[in-house]
């Protein structure tokens, strides 16, 4: 009751000093959802699918520009706390939802908004080009900016690892699947601008994928030494379909598009001039994309039957983190329904359509609970600044204290409580 209190009490300033980077989780798992709309396989183009595309695409793009003016709002009214957050060996893990949140709209306005309905034409690709150019940029802080601060800056354990160790990384995988939505768009103006494009996005999602295959052997070695993540954390065991899920689509965009524009008949490369590369390329890329969905697939069985184990014994406390696991799940069945279109599967059109509504289920319920946390004010909470505001909090309480009684002052905190 006491808490209740103290959080709908909260001023508009309070929320935005602890409006932590997980936020943009907000837009990742809703991102997701629009995606999946938009590639579900039953009623393909129809103006129902459309619409629903189009409505969590314009909530998600609102809701980016509202997360983005609030941030900056807070950084700038509270210039330390970038300071405090980049060090914290969580919170600064965060940091990766920005630049992948950003790819999820910019996948829809290209693959929908500009290839569905033609909106903008030249220019309007080029913007959105600009716009990927800039997510990479910031992929790339992301990824060895964090790794660095990790590494340099920070205390990690491998009793504490969870797997949101993968979000920085994983902003290379994320990033790569946008150049292979925009790269097929690009060559109708220009060949060199696409291939240029997917080139970068390889290059991408093999240090991405790399890196996360790295991490997951870790996080395997956490699980079977230290068990299951305590608490909220526990909704992080589904993150690794996050990497293996989004790589698997990148890499089966970009075979598909390499099969598209091989052999270029121009230049003295005989490999890019063969008439088999292009075909070859796309049945390796296929075969990649299919181990990687078995990887998911297997990930996806340990995280069932982790949260199951956890369910049974205790309830998992509701944060805003826990939009985490609608992303990777989004991903999962995305590449799944990508798998059903490149075997024409029933089996894989099936799963998939099953796994999108039970991940649209899971959007709506979260989705519901988040706005009920965020009008009271309950789910603003920055855990980096959770030591200060206990300190501070601490420290008024003892002044309070010598104030109702002098014969307090000159004691240990720990005589003041036992008095």
């Amino acid at each position: 009751m006491t808490s209740d209190l103290f959080h709908a009490n909260r001023t508009f300033k309070d929320v935005v000093r602890h409006f932590a980077p997980a936020w943009f989780a907000v837009i990742m798992g809703t991102g997701a959802i629009s995606t999946l709309f938009h590639a579900f396989p039953y009623g393909t183009g129809s103006q129902g699918l459309r619409i629903m595309t189009l409505i969590f695409f314009f909530l998600n793009l609102c809701l980016f520009i509202t997360f983005c003016a609030i941030s900056i709002v807070r950084y700038i009214t509270f210039p330390d706390i970038w300071g405090i957050m980049i060090r914290h060996p969580v919170q600064s893990l965060f940091t990766g939802t920005f630049p992948m949140g950003a790819i999820t709209i910019l996948n829809i306005a290209v693959s929908l908004i500009h290839e569905d309905y033609g909106f903008g034409g030249k220019p309007f690709l080029y913007v959105l080009w600009a716009f990927w150019w800039l997510d990479v940029i910031s992929s790339f802080l992301c990824c060895f900016g964090v790794m660095h601060f990790m590494i340099t800056a920070q205390k990690h354990s491998l009793e504490s690892m969870t797997s949101v160790w993968l979000l920085p990384v994983v902003t290379l995988i994320v990033a790569s699947s946008g150049g292979g939505v925009i790269a097929p768009s690009l060559y109708k103006y220009s060949l060199n601008h696409a291939v240029i494009t997917a080139t970068f996005s390889i290059f991408m999602v093999s240090i991405g994928l790399s890196l996360a295959l790295m991490m997951l052997t870790v996080y395997l070695l956490r699980l079977i030494v230290h068990g299951l993540p305590a608490g909220a954390g526990i909704t992080s065991v589904f993150l690794p379909l996050g990497p293996t899920g989004q790589a698997g689509y990148s890499i089966l965009l970009l075979g598909q598009f390499f099969k598209s524009i091989l052999p270029l008949h121009y230049g003295d490369s005989e490999l890019l001039n063969a008439d088999a590369t292009g075909a070859s390329i796309h049945v390796i890329c296929t075969i990649i994309s299919l181990i990687l969905w078995s990887l998911a697939s297997m990930w996806l069985f340990f995280a069932v039957l982790g949260v199951q184990d956890v369910l049974r014994r205790t309830r998992i406390p509701f944060k805003v983190q826990v939009w985490g696991i609608i992303f990777p799940n989004g991903v999962y069945a995305n590449l799944t329904l990508s798998l059903a279109s490149t075997f024409d599967s029933p089996f894989f059109r099936v799963w998939g359509s099953i796994y999108s509504v039970a991940t649209l289920i899971v959007w709506c319920l979260v989705a519901s609970r988040t706005v009920m946390l965020a009008w009271n004010k309950q789910i603003f909470e920055a855990p980096c600044l959770g030591d200060i505001d206990m300190s501070k909090k601490s420290k008024c309480q003892e002044t309070e204290l010598k104030a109702v009684n002098p014969a307090c002052n000159g004691r240990s905190t720990d005589t003041v409580h036992l008095t």
